[in-house]
Formats: C-alpha cells, sequence, structure tokens
C-alpha cells in the first residue's frame, strides 16, 4: 500500500515540472511572436548595386529607363518624366546580349523559325535614270522638194499617192516644156556646124543650157544620137523614200518653182520625247536612251540624245530633246509613241537591298546583325535602282542587314519593352492597392509566424 503511495507521488511530481516547462517555453515563444515588427524604414528599404536599385528578379540591374526614350537612364524606378508610364529596369544579362541600348536579342532557333536572311552593306552602281514618252517623227533633214526650173505641163505621173515608195533616180514625172523644146532644137543646130569660129564654145554653151534647165546628162546625149529633139522631160527622184506630198496632178500647169511633190528619206527617224523641266541638268547630248515601243513589247532599241530644243513649252513646262535612231528596215514608222529610258552617268554607293529598309514615316531604319543580337539603326538613303538603296549615311561596309524578317524583329523588340512596362507595373500597382488597405501589419505578423 505504501508503495503505491509513493508511485503516485513520483508521478504527481513529474507531472507538475512537464507543466512548468511548457509553461515557460510557451511563454518565450508567445514573447517572440507578440514583439513589435522591425520598423518599415528597416524592411522595406530597396537593396542598390553600384548606386542603382534593384528589384525582385534577382537580376541585376545596370540602371531604369523609358522604352520611349531608351538613351535617358536613371537609377531608382518610378514614373518616367517624359512619358505616362513606369520606368523599366536593363538587366546585365540583356545588356552582355546587345553592344548598344535598344537592341534585342533572338534565339539561334527563333532566327530560324522567323526566316531571318542577311545582306551585307556593300558597293553598288547607281546611274541618272529618267523615264519620258516620246513620239517618232520623220527625220527633217531628209526632206526632198521636187519642183521644175521652167514652166510647162505636167503630162504624166509615175508616183501618184501620198505615201508611194521611190527609189533614188527613178523617174516620177513627164513634164512638156515649150521653152526646153526650143533650147534643144538650137543645140542640135549647132552641132551641125562645122569651119566656124568658136564652134565648140558655142556646143558646149547650148549643151551647159540644157542641163540648167532640167534635162539629165543621158537625156541629152540621147537627143545627140537621134538628132531628134523631144519636147518632153522627164522629172527624177533625189533621193529614196516616200511621197510624202504631193502638189500637182496629171495635166497641171507648172510655173518655175512649182512644187510638184516633196520625198522623205524614212532611213532615220527622230524621236522626240518631252523631259520636264526639273530634269534637265541630268542629261546632256550623248546621253544613251532606251526606247520601247508599244506596238514592239518585249523589244528594246537604243539611240542617244542628239538635241535639246531652245524653247520651253510653257504650258507643260518641259523640253522637247531629240533622239536619232535607225527606221530597223521600216519597223518605226512615224506617229509611234514609245517609252524612253535615259541612262546618265554611272557612280558607285554604299547600298543595301531595297528590301531591308523600313519606312516608319519620319525616318528610314534598318536591323543591323550584331554578334550577339540586333539593333535598329537610323540610316539616309539616296537613289533607288536595280532593287539596291543608296545608303548616304548610318552605315559602313561589311556590316549585316536583315533582308527577311525585319519587321518580326521590330516587332519582338516593341513587344519586350511593353511587356518590360506591363510587368514593372503589376507589382507597383498591388503594392500601391496594400498599402490603401493598409495591409501592412498582417504582413508583419505573417513575417512573424513560426
Amino acid at each position: 500500500m505504501k508503495r503505491i503511495h509513493y508511485v503516485v507521488i513520483v508521478i504527481a511530481l513529474v507531472l507538475l515540472s512537464l507543466a512548468g516547462w511548457l509553461g515557460f517555453t510557451d511563454k518565450l515563444g508567445w514573447q517572440k511572436f507578440v514583439q513589435a515588427p522591425e520598423p518599415a524604414s528597416m524592411q522595406d528599404k530597396p537593396a542598390k548595386t553600384n548606386g542603382v536599385v534593384q528589384d525582385n528578379s534577382g537580376k541585376t540591374v545596370i540602371y531604369w529607363y523609358d522604352p520611349m526614350a531608351p538613351d535617358q537612364k536613371f537609377d531608382q524606378p518610378g514614373k518616367s518624366p517624359f512619358m505616362d508610364m513606369q520606368l523599366v529596369p536593363k538587366y546585365a544579362e540583356k545588356a552582355a546580349t546587345s553592344s548598344k541600348d535598344g537592341g534585342v536579342s533572338i534565339s539561334s532557333q527563333t532566327i530560324q523559325n522567323l526566316g531571318i536572311r542577311l545582306e551585307q552593306v556593300k558597293m553598288a552602281s547607281f546611274g541618272e535614270a529618267l523615264a519620258a514618252v516620246g513620239r517618232i517623227e520623220p527625220d527633217e533633214r531628209h526632206f526632198y522638194a521636187v519642183q521644175t526650173r521652167i514652166p510647162g505641163f505636167v503630162e504624166r505621173l509615175m508616183v501618184r499617192a501620198v505615201g508611194d515608195p521611190v527609189a533614188k533616180g527613178q523617174k516620177i514625172a513627164e513634164v512638156y516644156a515649150p521653152e526646153l523644146l526650143a533650147a534643144q532644137q538650137e543645140y542640135l543646130a549647132l552641132l551641125k556646124l562645122e569651119n566656124v569660129g568658136d564652134a565648140d564654145s558655142l556646143k558646149q554653151a547650148a549643151r551647159s543650157r540644157l542641163k540648167l534647165l532640167g534635162m539629165t546628162e543621158a537625156e541629152v546625149a540621147a537627143i545627140e544620137r537621134s538628132d531628134t529633139a523631144n519636147p518632153r522631160f522627164g522629172v527624177y527622184a533625189p533621193a529614196s523614200g516616200v511621197l510624202t506630198e504631193l502638189g500637182v496632178r496629171e495635166g497641171a500647169q507648172l510655173m518655175p518653182g512649182t512644187s510638184l511633190m516633196q520625198i522623205t528619206d524614212l532611213s532615220t527617224l527622230w524621236l522626240i520625247a518631252e523631259v520636264p523641266e526639273r530634269d534637265l541638268a541630268r542629261l546632256k547630248i550623248g546621253s544613251q536612251a532606251l526606247v520601247e515601243l508599244q506596238s514592239l513589247p518585249g523589244e528594246t532599241f537604243k539611240g542617244h540624245v542628239g538635241y535639246f530644243y531652245p524653247m520651253l513649252d510653257e504650258t507643260t513646262r518641259t523640253l522637247r530633246v531629240r533622239i536619232e535612231l535607225a527606221s530597223q528596215g521600216g519597223r518605226l514608222r512615224p506617229g509611234m509613241y514609245a517609252n524612253i529610258l535615259f541612262t546618265g552617268q554611272n557612280h558607285e554607293a554604299l547600298a543595301v537591298p531595297t528590301e531591308s529598309v523600313i519606312a516608319t514615316g519620319t525616318r528610314k531604319v534598318v536591323i543591323v546583325k550584331e554578334e550577339h543580337g540586333f539593333r535598329p539603326v537610323d540610316i539616309t538613303i539616296g537613289r533607288e535602282g536595280g532593287g539596291n538603296t543608296e545608303i548616304l549615311s548610318g552605315l559602313k561596309a561589311g556590316e549585316n542587314v536583315v533582308i527577311s524578317g525585319q519587321f518580326m524583329i521590330d516587332s519582338e523588340a516593341s513587344l519586350s519593352g511593353v511587356l518590360a512596362r506591363l510587368s514593372q507595373q503589376a507589382p507597383i500597382e498591388h503594392e500601391m492597392q496594400m498599402e490603401s488597405q493598409d495591409f501592412k501589419p498582417q504582413k508583419a505578423e505573417r513575417r512573424g509566424t513560426p
């Protein structure tokens, strides 16, 4: 019985000791739980690296910037002084992939998926090309007027209509001339004189008179052989060509100086181009011209500028420029219209493919490939030709520009900037909402909960 009482007493002492120990530890824990939190100035003080405020991304922020004004750098986040948006962090990892601000890094797999192609900046040839429209006209230096030197009557015409072809030396008309008949009879009479002083001189003078009146050497020889005067004489074509004017008909009376007809030699032609006043300085005598005719598609004819007309058309403000062309065996005809491309002196200049240039409305941009990424570059352009664009400033020879997929790279860069702004704006707005609802004490309790 005594042993049972002894055991009960021992158990009671153990329980009392355990209860005291638990109370002591619970008191310490409660004190730790209810201990006042550290001041907010100590807890929320942002970390800095090299004087730049860091965020909670775990990456090193080298500066903060506004994507709309990337050249301006800031040491801490906040609202941009330029635009109504929050500043975006520039991480050291991103800076290492681009040599200049504004660049974008794209993985090799993305480059392959986008189908990005590159082309090197190199020298190319550019010419003073100028387009114009012209009309083919006859060569006015090859107009031939056919007239008689004595009065008479047209007894016969060998060419009767405008457009009829003629050959040089061909008889085109026969004219009855009484005056010429008298001159022939006089010459035949002198041929019969003998033993008369100066007979040879008289004969030669009479012969020359016949030729001056329009007879040819062959006709004079014919009347000498036949010893018969011919009251008719022939009119012969002075050049090959076509009949462009017919002034008489058979039976018509002719007076000295009357034009029987006009013959035009069409072996060479003039192409008259209308060139705007502002483009005249780009042409000179001898400039090459490439001619295409609507009636002969696919064929190109070459000519050269031969003359600038002296008078400017006051209505159209254009100057007529003359180009000389061969008729190509009659394939080119007066009245045809032609498209003309003048080519001036060529010059060498830096160039990129025209498809690589991005026109934003206020500037011209190309995407340049660098060792670790891409960057946009503002350029100044000059002439275009042959699929190339002349570069006046912004690039140098040997650089690689993007000619396919550059718009996607530009979109990638823009999208990255937008997402960065959104990712920074969301925590800031959430923090402002928490402060407005006075949630800071609860956050302190959660930090102190074991």
